[in-house]
């Protein structure tokens, strides 16, 4: 390991801003296991995890422990509360790495969901930086440890900080990697089910009335099982099962959200941004034939194409205004995934001055392939007819770091597990045309990829 800090002297911390200041030092370690990190955390950090892999596979992201949380419930000022205290708080940095921190953590989808179930006290904001940091990018892997203290004298509290990061690495690398076994299934249930059959007959009238273009309707279904399920246990399958995917899980005290999603919602590289329309969606068929004529009756059909020309002008101009020289394809493309297949337009633009990945989010979300169109409408009718509260389900989730850059997708494919429960999520966009059935079916199809990591049966 090669060690690379900082020792800031108390004449080089004096000369900094006076409060908080943020310690960090950086290793670079050889053949670490994100999966085996995550998992070495599982007796003093369970309930502290997050754990982040881009759809590309060239970022991975563990954080164990919470050397500091940012959480809020400000509504539409969510967003800026978020990066204001992020601001702050990376003003005192101490250390000598390019490496920067990184704040993990996503926002619900909507604040003015007050339904009891599982997300009941789950704040409208939730962020951490982690105590230990593991990042694996391009092939190599740096471990760092985060110190945010008012403290006059951090150094001894960083030695011991130093020894757990040691014995955490130790552990990763050593341990042989654990074979999981799915868990046992002893129950499914689909919770309002008859009430969102029923919804869509009534959205669909709403629409026919024109108080909405579109409205995406969801519903979850409840798992039960044997015994409690660990964190490790489960994104272990996610991460072996969907690899084509943004790959996430985040802990909060008894909670883990996780998922495999297709859909970036914005990514932020040195100034320039990019997102992905993704909406319409079809099954993967049995073989090679059926699933190219598939995807092309996908791209033919006039509902599908509907939904997804709502979603990339509506990303488009939320671009147009955050952003300079946008580049968006005129046709989408297939986007094809284990379980199922999408219409797909990435767009693309230079950050304008002022603008940053939290106002992008901010603007961006709920894109129509989760609200709907038009975005108010659209919500004031979900509000009305979806039984559930959707929680982190289809809302932003990801991280940025202290120079601006970062990456959210949207959590769709995505299940809340709840010790010996689970909570699978899925919906679709309603139009006028929409058929109770036929929205009940794409439900099934969606749910597949987080039913079958949980070791449920996957009917093709």
């Amino acid at each position: 390991m090669q060690q690379k800090w900082y020792n800031a002297t108390e004449v080089e911390a004096s000369s900094l801003n006076a409060g908080t200041i943020f310690y960090m030092e950086t290793i670079e370690v050889s053949r670490l296991s994100a999966l085996a990190f995550f998992a070495a955390g599982e007796e003093s950090y369970k309930g502290q995890r997050y754990f982040w892999q881009n759809r590309e596979k060239t970022l991975t992201l563990v954080g164990l422990g919470h050397a500091h949380i940012i959480e809020n419930n400000l509504s539409n000022m969510r967003f800026d509360q978020v990066e204001e205290q992020w601001k702050q708080l990376t003003k005192n940095i101490v250390t000598e790495e390019e490496l920067q921190p990184i704040l993990f953590g996503g926002f619900t989808f909507d604040p003015e969901n007050t339904t009891a179930g599982e997300w009941s006290g789950f704040p409208e904001s939730y962020f951490t930086v982690a105590t230990y940091q593991l990042m694996i990018r391009n092939d190599k892997a740096y471990v760092s440890i985060h110190l945010i203290t008012d403290g006059e004298n951090a150094a001894p509290q960083f030695e011991e900080l130093r020894k757990q990061r040691d014995h955490l690495i130790h552990a990763a690398q050593v341990k042989e990697v654990k074979t999981y076994v799915k868990p046992q299934i002893t129950s499914y249930s689909e919770p309002h089910k008859e009430a969102y059959l029923q919804s869509i007959d009534a959205v669909t009238a709403k629409i026919k009335a024109q108080e909405a273009d579109k409205v995406v309707i969801a519903r979850s279904l409840a798992l039960q099982f044997e015994e409690a399920v660990s964190s490790p246990q489960i994104l272990s399958h996610v991460v072996n099962e969907q690899p084509e995917s943004y790959l996430f899980g985040v802990e909060r005290k008894d909670m883990l959200f996780f998922g495999a999603s297709p859909e970036r919602l914005v990514k932020v590289e040195n100034g320039r941004a990019y997102s992905s329309c993704i909406a319409g969606s079809i099954k993967r068929g049995a073989t090679a034939d059926e699933d190219q004529a598939l995807g092309e009756s996908l791209l033919q059909d006039n509902k599908n194409r509907g939904e997804h020309h709502y979603v990339v002008e509506m990303i488009t101009e939320t671009f147009e205004k955050n952003c300079t020289a946008v580049r968006v394809p005129q046709q989408p493309k297939l986007l094809k995934i284990r379980d199922i297949q999408h219409l797909y337009t990435p767009v693309e633009g230079q950050l304008a001055t002022g603008a940053t990945i939290l106002q992008l989010v901010k603007d961006l979300h709920p894109t129509p392939a989760l609200g709907g169109v038009p975005r108010e409408g659209s919500m004031k009718i979900i509000r009305e007819f979806e039984a559930m509260n959707r929680g982190l389900y289809a809302a932003p989730i990801g991280w940025l770091d202290a120079d601006g850059n970062g990456e959210f997708a949207v959590a769709i494919r995505s299940a809340a597990l709840l010790g010996n429960s689970a909570y699978l999520y899925a919906g679709g966009g309603i139009v006028a045309d929409s058929e109770a059935q036929s929205e009940y079916e794409e439900t099934l199809v969606k749910f597949r990829p987080m039913l079958r990591a949980l070791g449920g049966a996957v009917h093709e």
